[in-house]
């Protein structure tokens, strides 16, 4: 039954939220999101652990606490615009969303038939930046954590297709194999890394602390000599901010894998930045930091680079 409500629940909200006045609808999820930061649940209290972080020793309760009602309405402006999304116009998407020179500069190599990686944290709209990407006529490939119930995955999939991306499942066969096909054919490949969800990931330096980091990213920019960019989002009053690193380089030195980890510290470094700035849109509603992880789950052997996900 619960997987049926909630199933139920995504269907409604792409089937009659787009269909609704705009500030009905933003009341409606600025409310929710309200009640859920008074209620002070699981994932608030792990929002605020992780923005404790961002903000630094020296944040008092009171300036935590206005930041993670900030960014809690920020999640729920991902959410309402998620499924607004199949409504917008491809020419308000273009109008709307600030890009620096290096998104540019990317995108243009994309355009010429150069594959590039794009590795993102969970901040701003990722959708609306992916449907950015392809209303300037560019294919790309990312990579979907299963979800439950089954048949939520499958309207995410059905929904992000919907809008020209192509959706690969988290732990598919040869995931990986296939995004190195998408970079040596000229696509470019977006994917979330800011947490590590298969066991594989990298230990990065992350605002004075440890935390776990997806390597696949770097795994395919070291496999394919795709560059790799960290690209990180806000939202902007109306509109959205999305901004690239510069292109991080292969080290010329060490293992596979010192390379990749070498590169996944870069991204943390690109991501720290940008999330210092904008700490209200890093919607990282789950542990990151080794502190705060399963110390089981830490003791485990690390496998081969996966690709992230989200």
């Amino acid at each position: 039954m619960k997987d049926l409500l909630a199933g139920t629940g995504y269907w409604l909200g792409w089937k009659a939220i787009c269909h609704l006045p705009e500030s009905w609808v933003r009341w409606a999820f600025t409310t929710v999101t309200d009640i859920a930061w008074r209620r002070q649940g699981h994932g608030v209290q792990v929002l605020e652990g992780n923005l404790l972080r961002v903000l630094g020793p020296g944040a008092g309760g009171k300036e935590l606490r206005a930041v993670s009602r900030a960014g809690m309405r920020s999640y729920g402006r991902y959410w309402m615009e998620v499924f607004r999304l199949p409504a917008v116009s491809k020419e308000r998407i273009l109008r709307d969303m600030q890009v620096n020179a290096d998104i540019d500069e990317a995108l243009t190599e994309v355009a010429n038939g150069q594959g590039v990686v794009f590795a993102l944290p969970h901040m701003g709209n990722w959708e609306v930046a992916g449907a950015y990407v392809v209303a300037r006529g560019l294919k790309f490939a990312t990579v979907a954590e299963r979800l439950k119930p089954e048949s939520v995955f499958d309207m995410f999939v059905a929904f992000r297709e919907g809008l020209g991306m192509e959706v690969l499942p988290l732990g598919g066969a040869n995931v990986f194999g296939v995004l190195a096909q998408r970079l040596r054919a000229g696509h470019l490949v977006c994917l979330l890394c800011d947490r590590d969800l298969t066991e594989s990931g990298v230990e990065v330096d992350f605002f004075g602390e440890k935390a776990r980091m997806a390597a696949g990213p770097a795994a395919l920019a070291v496999q394919t000599g795709a560059p790799l960019h960290g690209v990180t989002l806000w939202f902007t009053g109306e509109g959205w901010a999305a901004h690239a690193s510069p292109a991080i380089p292969v080290p010329a030195e060490g293992t596979r894998r010192d390379k990749v980890a070498a590169m996944t510290q870069q991204l943390a470094q690109a991501f720290e930045k940008r999330i210092a700035e904008h700490p209200q849109d890093w919607h990282m509603l789950q542990r990151v930091f080794i502190a705060d992880l399963d110390p089981a789950r830490l003791a485990r052997q690390p496998a081969e680079p996966a690709p992230g996900g989200g």
